[in-house]
């Protein structure tokens, strides 16, 4: 993070996770679609994907993202229709970008047709493609951090949601599920749950609730290329309903992601994976609604 200093890098520790009694882990049926996960340099959580029966390629997926995304490079070299151009919102900037027409992708034994994707950079996104939630409607995704496996299917498919100390129901807005039960250090804030992410990012709205000062300066990167400035801070506490976060390191910045939310003049964060990765699995349920948090690590 250029420009972070020394002192703040002294502060950041892992986070810590109140306000929940250890459980042991509960054991997936073995009908399950389990995907072994990589990590990217992002710590992020990437899985193989075939493309039309090609690949398979390395996906990322953002449960931020509205939309699926291919790299230019897979697209040219599948030789895949052409598109009409769109406009894509990033943490760093908008930018109207072409698409191409991919007839299947399939992950595990899931599968989904007749996509129309943008195109980016893989460079940018450091993937060969992202998995968006425009992808994974009706489903839940439980991602693992303990097996680093990530189950997609149906809550049907996947089972009882058993053994998660903590449940909260969301709001849908764009097909990104936005947490409202949520304070940092006493302000109430939204959260969107998001697995694209490195760390977690919050809006000059929260940052002038909180009246915190740049304890650090640096820059955002976008999947666009793009890059956008931001103030480094540690929040004290992050509290999601019982359960309670502490050293939460936040990326102040006027991202357009939260204008394309609505949700720019409220506070609001999008939490990244640095935090994410403090529980033993978290399970995001597009079809009722809920986040499921496991605790224990």
């Amino acid at each position: 993070m250029p420009g972070l200093t020394a002192a703040l890098a002294l502060l950041i520790a892992d986070p810590l996770i109140l306000g929940a009694q250890q459980t042991l882990p509960t054991a997936a049926p073995e009908d399950i679609d389990l995907i072994e996960t990589a990590r990217d340099a992002a710590a992020r959580m990437t899985v193989p994907v075939a493309v039309q029966g090609s690949g398979p390629y390395s996906f990322l997926i953002d449960t931020g993202s509205q939309r699926t995304v291919l790299s230019t490079a897979v697209a040219s070299r599948l030789a895949l229709a052409q598109g009409p151009s769109v406009r894509i919102v990033g943490v760093a900037g908008v930018n109207q970008v072409a698409t191409a027409h991919v007839e299947q992708l399939a992950f595990g034994q899931q599968s989904v047709a007749g996509l129309v994707v943008p195109l980016l950079e893989g460079r940018h996104m450091g993937a060969d493609g992202i998995i968006g939630t425009d992808s994974l409607q009706g489903q839940r995704v439980v991602l693992d951090f303990v097996r680093q496996t990530i189950a997609i299917g149906t809550p049907r498919e996947i089972g009882p949601a058993s053994g998660y100390e903590i449940v909260v129901r969301a709001r849908r807005r764009s097909g990104r599920l936005i947490l409202t039960n949520a304070l940092i250090d006493g302000v109430r804030v939204d959260v969107v749950v998001d697995t694209g992410a490195q760390g977690t990012i919050g809006n000059r709205a929260l940052q002038r609730a909180l009246r915190k000062k740049s304890a650090g300066v640096g820059s955002l990167a976008s999947v666009t290329g793009q890059t956008l400035v931001a103030d480094f801070g540690i929040a004290r506490q992050l509290k999601l309903d019982t359960l309670q976060v502490s050293n939460v390191l936040i990326a102040f910045a006027d991202a357009p992601a939260f204008a394309g939310l609505k949700l720019a003049e409220k506070p609001a964060i999008f939490l990244g994976m640095r935090e994410m990765r403090s529980f033993r699995r978290i399970a995001i349920d597009f079809a009722s609604r809920k986040v499921f948090f496991d605790v224990a690590r």
